[in-house]
């Protein structure tokens, strides 16, 4: 049987509630995020301050700088967190195939609800209309055969847009797709691609998967696969988590070791908390840490076969420190967790932590973090497994 998978994504989904409570934030650039002072990032950004470059990720000194007269609001995660329920609620009167991705995005496997009455894309279109009638903001929808294609499917008439790749479509569209439409495909890899004239999807289906595996690793069945619409993940209820971590962004650039003692002794603490939280400590694989310099470059050091302990961290984060000697303005500490541990829940990811990689004692200044919000190794890290 042919599968039906909705991707839905709300559109800025921490700007749209804020304007949706407060009126007078509409039609002006405005984003959600720490303050300047603290140092703190945006999470999102409406679409008129995306129109001066600002984005989520970015820190809010940076997006002022863009859009000087950009009105920034702290997070107010209780409110996100009801909406996200409320929205999970309209996805379960559909199916109970549901992947949440964060508390705005999810995917939902419509196949066995679906049928000549009721199709998968008048699903999506009774949940779009749904949502904005009972949440007063807007979501975008992609339909298609699965999750890779509905993902795409759902930026492309962003915001408030639905796109529907029918199983005809599928060839012709995934194949004029630029290579960095496909997952894990970042800057570095995508300008590689470049280099032997893989600019679209079209390009990669030339080579042959032998040819691929010797030029990308294990990552070339990926591109092999992604590059013909092929995608046979399942939506899974049940979320493997491969990390767990917790990292913080100093007030200022600490210089070395000898100052940031007494923040790797409370992330150590919060670590643990959270290791125990999640039942995980049998199921430790790696420890690693991660550094941000002043000239926010970044490195991560791993080493195998070792527990969460104290002393192991603090010899990684000074051989990281010592790949640069910089100053330093974020650490972070984490383990990897060994395959076929499962994080299995009914809640949206965050709903058991501070909701979409923020905690609550630190607003947007304190993050924890783990692989639901980022792998941990991108393609601007430099990464070393010390054995």
């Amino acid at each position: 049987m042919q599968r039906k998978i909705i991707h839905i994504d709300a559109d800025c989904f921490y700007a749209a509630i804020e304007m949706r409570d407060d009126p007078k934030l509409r039609g002006i650039p405005m984003a959600v995020g720490g303050s300047a002072e603290r140092r703190g990032v945006l999470t999102t950004a409406n679409y008129d301050a995306r129109k001066f470059g600002v984005r989520s990720a970015m820190s809010t000194a940076h997006a002022m700088r863009l859009c000087p007269h950009l009105t920034v609001v702290p997070p107010q995660f209780m409110k996100y967190r009801e909406a996200s329920k409320a929205m999970r609620a309209i996805f379960e009167e559909y199916t109970e195939i549901i992947e949440p991705l964060s508390l705005d995005e999810a995917y939902l496997d419509v196949t066995e609800s679906s049928g000549e009455r009721l199709t998968a894309t008048k699903i999506a279109k009774e949940i779009r209309a749904k949502v904005e009638r009972e949440l007063d903001i807007t979501v975008s929808a992609g339909v298609s055969v699965n999750k890779f294609i509905a993902k795409v499917a759902s930026d492309w008439k962003k915001p408030d847009g639905l796109t529907v790749v029918t199983p005809e479509q599928v060839d012709a569209f995934v194949g004029a797709l630029p290579v960095k439409k496909i997952p894990g495909v970042g800057a570095v890899t995508a300008e590689k691609m470049h280099r032997y004239g893989l600019k679209t999807c079209a390009d990669v289906r030339v080579w042959d998967l032998h040819d691929l595996i010797r030029r990308f690793g294990k990552f070339g069945v990926v591109l092999h696969e992604r590059s013909r619409g092929k995608d046979e993940r399942p939506v899974q209820p049940s979320r493997i988590r491969k990390s767990i971590s917790v990292e913080t962004t100093f007030g200022e650039d600490l210089s070395g070791p000898s100052v940031w003692e007494p923040y790797v002794d409370k992330l150590y603490e919060q670590l643990l908390g959270r290791i125990d939280s999640a039942k995980a400590s049998e199921s430790i694989h790696k420890a690693f840490v991660k550094l941000k310099f002043s000239d926010f470059s970044s490195t991560t050091v791993e080493r195998v076969g070792t527990a969460a302990i104290d002393s192991d961290y603090r010899q990684l984060l000074i051989e990281g420190w010592q790949r640069r000697e910089m100053p330093v303005r974020l650490i972070g500490i984490g383990v990897r967790l060994q395959d076929g541990w499962e994080h299995a829940s009914g809640k949206l990811p965050f709903e058991q932590d501070e909701t979409d990689g923020h905690s609550k004692n630190g607003g947007l200044d304190q993050r924890p973090s783990d692989d639901e919000t980022q792998n941990g190794l991108g393609d601007g890290d430099l990464s070393e497994t010390v054995g």
